[in-house]
């Protein structure tokens, strides 16, 4: 099963591109999902990332996640079905 069928709730989190400057390089605990959000615990506090305009990646892994495909309830994330690029 790949990261992007699993549970994403606790897991260390780091922007690596957004088109939001501000937002790159953020990394913290993922705290909550939303259909369009993470929310993510860092050092200075609590952020909420738009999924929308950020790729990121999940507990350090080599893959990066395009926030815009996964923009759907986490509970239909994980059982949908993702094509390879």
């Amino acid at each position: 099963m790949g990261i992007l069928h699993a549970a994403w709730l606790a897991r260390k989190i780091e922007v690596v591109r957004s088109r939001d400057p501000s937002l790159i390089g953020v990394s913290g605990m993922i705290v909550e999902e939303t259909r369009r959000t993470l929310r993510v615990r860092t050092l200075s506090g609590e952020v909420t990332l738009p999924k929308d305009v950020i790729t990121f990646t999940i507990d350090s892994e080599e893959v990066e996640i395009d926030g815009a495909t996964v923009t759907q309830r986490p509970e239909d994330r994980i059982n949908r079905r993702y094509r390879r690029n």
